[in-house]
């Protein structure tokens, strides 16, 4: 019986390796950069996000389309891209940047005209930016921001580009935009339907014709390099889910 013993201490260190491996707790890490126009529905998508996923934390950066999409280009480290206007995803997917099959088109937005809240300017259309009265409207930068492309492409269509335009404040994004709305530093600004509602210090005196400008789409994809492409995929479902399309809508986004 001792013998037997015996043999077995010193077979055991051999027989450990069979044993079950206690699970590592892994942490994923993602960033997700996205228009600054999704913000505050980015925000709370992330935080329910998380909380259903413990082992995930997820990075946002915001700001216009145009500016995330060079610092994907220049090998920012981005999981996932979310950007306000297709022109910016064609350009990724036109440089190979993107994972194949993951592209899609996830939301819809509006182009408004909004004041401040307390205005006495009249202002009740796009063209009455035109009158005396209007000294300065804020727009986004058109080669980067969206909004401001698609401010451009309204006011190209209603013939009074040229005119606003030698009234234009630029900014860098369409949350600058606002800002300066917001503060009275304008007297009008064009930005998403989302972005108006987001705040009580501006109102919306018109909405641009559906036919004056493009949709405004908002194409979501997850990026070649990304580290982690199953996490970065499953983050990306999650947006087009029930829950994540509820928090979109509960924000004034339409569902694509």
């Amino acid at each position: 019986m001792r013998r037997v013993f015996l043999r077995f201490l010193l077979c055991a260190p051999l027989l450990g390796f069979i044993a079950p491996i206690p699970a590592q707790n892994t942490k994923v890490e993602l960033t997700a950069s996205a228009a600054i126009s999704l913000k505050d529905a980015l925000d709370e998508i992330k935080q329910a996000y998380e909380q259903a996923n413990p082992g995930v934390t997820i990075a946002t950066n915001y700001g216009a389309s145009g500016t995330l999409q060079l610092q994907i280009e220049q090998g920012a480290p981005v999981d996932v891209y979310i950007s306000a206007a297709p022109k910016q995803m064609d350009a990724l997917a036109s440089k190979g940047l993107l994972l194949e099959g993951t592209r899609k088109n996830l939301l819809r937005n509006e182009v408004v005209l909004i004041v401040p809240k307390d205005s006495s300017t009249r202002i009740s259309s796009f063209q009455d930016l035109t009158g005396a009265n209007v000294k300065q409207v804020a727009l986004g930068e058109p080669t980067v921001v969206p909004a401001g492309q698609y401010a451009k492409e309204v006011l190209t269509k209603l013939g009074i580009y040229d005119a606003v335009n030698a009234k234009a404040v630029l900014a860098k994004d369409v949350r600058q935009v606002l800002t300066y709305v917001e503060t009275g530093n304008v007297d009008a600004g064009i930005v998403y339907k989302t972005d108006a509602l987001s705040s009580s210090k501006v109102r919306i005196v018109a909405e641009a014709p559906a036919d004056s400008h493009a949709p405004v789409l908002y194409p979501v994809a997850v990026i070649k390099d990304s580290k982690n492409p199953a996490a970065a995929k499953q983050f990306e479902d999650f947006l087009a889910s029930p829950k994540g399309t509820e928090i979109f809508r509960k924000y004034g986004f339409s569902i694509n």
